[in-house]
């Protein structure tokens, strides 16, 4: 029954031109066309009635990035035997951070699937966040062993060079923590403000050296706000430049 209905999708359905484009990045004809829409209904796009308001990608979202972690997880322990528990966990954030899946999904062309399901502006968030709920369209589509397969070719070994993440430290906090340990020198974040943007919270965070600004920046995490204040003022002590930080 599948087999027919995917060879209905592919040549004779009025949405084959989808099908044939999502086919491209799937590797595999897809069935459930319907899951795949979902997961590009951007919940900003949703109308106000109470019906359609559950009518976007949040939840296929929530399933994707769970089977993501759990399968990046496997695929990680099976490939370095001999590693620890801290390697891995290292290695599998730098897999599905969000700027990761934003730049995996941006590759994939996934923007063009969300504009045709009604976004006019796609943010990086909205990519990646399009991609998690992807994940987890193809694992209800299609089970655990086709997705993971997708996961593992598509994914790890098609947009990410796995070897180069061995040795790349995008964490830029602990680089400048490191940093000021050595020097004898107090850091500390301030979150600045907090405010609403795309419907989400955003935060805009400083962190400071010895009571010295040295950099300022936002995101929709505290967390990742950090990450990206660090990294300004790892560059402004790298260029010796003992200026207060600013945007």
């Amino acid at each position: 029954m599948r087999f027919i209905k995917k060879n209905y999708n592919y040549f004779f359905s009025k949405d084959r031109n989808f099908v044939r484009s999502l086919s491209s990045i799937l590797g595999f004809i897809p069935c459930n066309l319907g899951l795949y829409r979902l997961a590009f209904s951007h919940k900003s796009f949703a109308q106000n009635s109470k019906e359609n308001n559950s009518r976007n990608n949040e939840r296929l979202e929530y399933l994707g990035d769970a089977v993501l972690g759990t399968i990046v997880a496997e695929y990680l322990f099976k490939k370095y035997p001999k590693k620890d528990e801290g390697f891995l966990t290292k290695m599998r954030s730098k897999i599905v951070k969000r700027k990761s899946l934003n730049a995996i999904a941006d590759q994939m062309g996934l923007d063009v699937f969300l504009r045709k399901h009604g976004v006019d502006a796609v943010s990086n968030s909205m990519l990646g966040n399009a991609l998690e709920a992807f994940i987890g369209a193809i694992y209800l589509d299609c089970g655990h062993t086709r997705t993971r397969r997708f996961i593992i070719n598509r994914l790890l070994r098609g947009y990410l060079d796995i070897q180069g993440l061995e040795t790349f430290d995008d964490n830029y906090k602990s680089q400048l923590l490191e940093w000021c340990q050595k020097h004898q020198k107090p850091i500390s974040y301030k979150v600045i403000s907090k405010f609403k943007f795309d419907n989400r919270d955003r935060f805009r965070v400083s962190v400071l050296i010895d009571n010295e600004n040295m950099g300022i920046a936002e995101d929709f995490s505290k967390k990742s706000a950090e990450q990206l204040a660090s990294r300004k003022a790892l560059n402004l002590l790298k260029s010796g430049v003992r200026v207060e930080a600013t945007d």
